[in-house]
C-alpha cells in the first residue's frame, strides 16, 4: 500500500511516502533561518512558510519516490496538537489532495506519530512505554498496541526542549539552543554546579522544568556567564537526572521490555546515551529513531496512518478537525 504522510504542526514542513512498509521518500523543510532572529517560533511566519513550501515538497516527494499522484492510496496528516495556523495549512492541503485523488484521509496525533517512527522495527514488542521529548512537549505514554496510547505523564509547565531554548537565550547562545548547549557541555564539568531537580511527588510521572529554568536565571544573575561549559554540562546533567528518574518510576508501574522515544531533544547524544544505558541495565530495549525521524517529519505520520489502516480504523474524511496546543 502507498501512503502519503504530511506534517505541519509547528515549524517543519514534512512530506513522506510509505510504500509497502518502506520509506520511498521523506523530505523536510526547516524554518530555523526564519525564526532564529527572534529567538523562537513566530506562529504567523511559520504558517506562511508552510503555505509557500508544502506543494513543492509534495512534488519533490513524488520525484524521489518515482511514483505518480494516482499511486497514492491513502493520506495521513497531523491535526493535533500544534500551532493552529500551521496545522490548518497541512490539513487543508491534505484534504484537498485526498478529494482530488479520491482516497481516504486520516488525521493523526502529532505525539503519537513521534512514537510511531519506530513501529517498523522488527524487534519491537508490545506492550511498551513511550516518551516524547521535544520543543513543545514532554509526554509519557503506555502503549498496549500500536494505536491505543494512554497518557501517563506530561510536563506541568515548560517542555524539555523549550527549557533548553530558554536557557540558551539567557546564556546569549544562538537559536535553536539545544545543540549549542550540548556542544558547550562536551568540554564542561557536569558536577560543577548543582541545580534543582523537580521530581514532584514520589510516584508522579509528570515533569516540571520551570524551577530549573529559574534556577539558571538566578545563577546567571549572581555569577554571570563565566565557566559557560560547566554551566551547560551541569544543566544538561540535571535534565538527564530528571528523565532517568521518571523512566525508572514508569518501569516500576509498567514492567515492559520495549521503550520508544520521539522528538527533537532525543537527538542530544548525552541524554540519549544516559537513557539507553539505563534501560539496557534494566533489561529493556530502547528504540531511538534515526535523527531524520526525530524532528517533525511526514514519515512518522505515514507510519502511524499505516497502523491505523491495518487495525481497521475508519478514515477521517467525513469529519476533519484541528486541535491546536492549549496555551
Amino acid at each position: 500500500m502507498v501512503i502519503l504522510g504530511i506534517e505541519t504542526s509547528c515549524d517543519e514542513t514534512g512530506v513522506a511516502i510509505l510504500k509497502d512498509s518502506l520509506l520511498a521518500a521523506n523530505v523536510i523543510a526547516s524554518q530555523e533561518d526564519i525564526h532564529a532572529v527572534y529567538g523562537g517560533i513566530v506562529p504567523e511566519l511559520a504558517s506562511r512558510a508552510h503555505c509557500s513550501r508544502i506543494d513543492r515538497l509534495w512534488q519533490l516527494a513524488l520525484q524521489k519516490s518515482r511514483l505518480k499522484p494516482e499511486s497514492i492510496q491513502a493520506i495521513g496528516v497531523t491535526s493535533e496538537p500544534g500551532l493552529k495556523g500551521s496545522l490548518l495549512v497541512g490539513v487543508c492541503f491534505a484534504a484537498a489532495l485526498a478529494y482530488a485523488l479520491n482516497v481516504p484521509l486520516y488525521t493523526v496525533n502529532h505525539l503519537h506519530a513521534h512514537l510511531a517512527a519506530s513501529f517498523l522495527h522488527p524487534q519491537l514488542s508490545f506492550p511498551c512505554l513511550g516518551l516524547v521529548v521535544s520543543g513543545g512537549h514532554t509526554s509519557f505514554f503506555f502503549l498496549p498496541d500500536k494505536i491505543h496510547l494512554r497518557l501517563i505523564g506530561q510536563t506541568l509547565d515548560d517542555a524539555c526542549g523549550e527549557t533548553f531554548d530558554k536557557v540558551a537565550r539567557m546564556l546569549n547562545l544562538t537559536y535553536p539552543g539545544g545543540p549549542e548547549i550540548e556542544k558547550l557541555a562536551k568540554t564542561g564539568d557536569p558536577f560543577r554546579y548543582h541545580f534543582p531537580r523537580a521530581l514532584l511527588s514520589s510516584n508522579s510521572l509528570n515533569f516540571s522544568f520551570s524551577g530549573l529554568k529559574t534556577a539558571l536565571l538566578y545563577h546567571i544573575k549572581k555569577y554571570g556567564q563565566k565557566d559557560l561549559p560547566d554551566i551547560c554540562a551541569s544543566f544538561q546533567k540535571t535534565v538527564g537526572d530528571i528523565l532517568v528518574e521518571k523512566i525508572r518510576r514508569a518501569l516500576v508501574r509498567f514492567p515492559v521490555k520495549s521503550f520508544l522515544f520521539g522528538g527533537g531533544v532525543i537527538r542530544n547524544r548525552y541524554l540519549a546515551g544516559r537513557i539507553t544505558r539505563f534501560l539496557k541495565k534494566e533489561g529493556v530495549k530502547p528504540f531511538v529513531p534515526p535523527a531524520s525521524l526525530c524532528l517533525d517529519n511526514g514519515a512518522m505520520v505515514a507510519i502511524l496512518t499505516a497502523a491505523l489502516i491495518e487495525s481497521g480504523v475508519k478514515s477521517s474524511s467525513d469529519k476533519i478537525t484541528v486541535v491546536p496546543t492549549k496555551q
